[in-house]
């Protein structure tokens, strides 16, 4: 069986929503909307839209949520540090089909929610996907659920997305639909490191 795959979302993780936020919109010189909190999860975020069809969040332990009994994904239990972005997620129209030919420590579907926006997506039991979060996250959105559909357009749009690792390589081989998205480079690199160059009215920007 086939399935699509399309970049769909960058995440830059924090140790709190407004520290993440504050970096972001100083890089973009634009402001982020109000998310919603994930209740599963225990955090929150606030998005930005880059385009008609993917978008930022930046995503924090909501200090006001429980702590779930299972590990937060992102590896936001472990993160201490400076905003940035740490990960990447790929929307597809068959998320089981797509899981099957991922590499394996990919995830689990879990249906989450946030507010009324609903979603499938694999979660990591280890909070932390293969290749050091190099590989990208799978989600498969319900009908009419994509968040670019609330969020207004500031004349951002994600032009690139360069994604370093050792093992890029093997990567590729392991899952070669990373290797179909026109603006996405996957490349070797001495560490995992996410770039992101956005295009805004005031010129092309970079979120690292």
């Amino acid at each position: 069986m086939t399935f699509s795959i399309a970049l769909d979302h960058i995440a830059v993780a924090a140790r709190s929503l407004e520290e993440g936020a504050t970096y972001v919109e100083a890089v973009l010189g634009t402001k982020l909307s109000p998310g919603g909190k994930h209740a599963a999860m225990g955090t929150h975020n606030r998005l930005l839209s880059l385009g008609p069809h993917c978008y930022l969040e930046v995503i924090a332990i909501d200090p006001e949520a429980p702590k779930p009994r299972h590990r937060r994904w992102f590896n936001l239990d472990n993160y201490a540090a400076a905003p940035r972005v740490t990960n990447w997620i790929c929307s597809t129209d068959d998320l089981d089909v797509a899981l099957d030919a991922a590499p394996a420590g990919s995830g689990s579907p879990m249906r989450l929610t946030r507010g009324d926006v609903s979603w499938r997506m694999a979660v990591s039991e280890f909070g932390r996907l293969p290749y050091d979060d190099a590989m990208p996250a799978l989600i498969e959105w319900s009908e009419g659920a994509h968040p670019n559909k609330r969020l207004p357009d500031r004349g951002l749009k994600l032009t690139r997305l360069d994604v370093f690792h050792p093992s890029a390589e093997d990567l590729l081989k392991a899952f070669p639909h990373l290797g179909t998205m026109p603006e996405v480079s996957l490349r070797v690199g001495p560490e995992k490191r996410l770039i992101a160059t956005i295009s805004t009215p005031e010129g092309n920007r970079i979120l690292a």
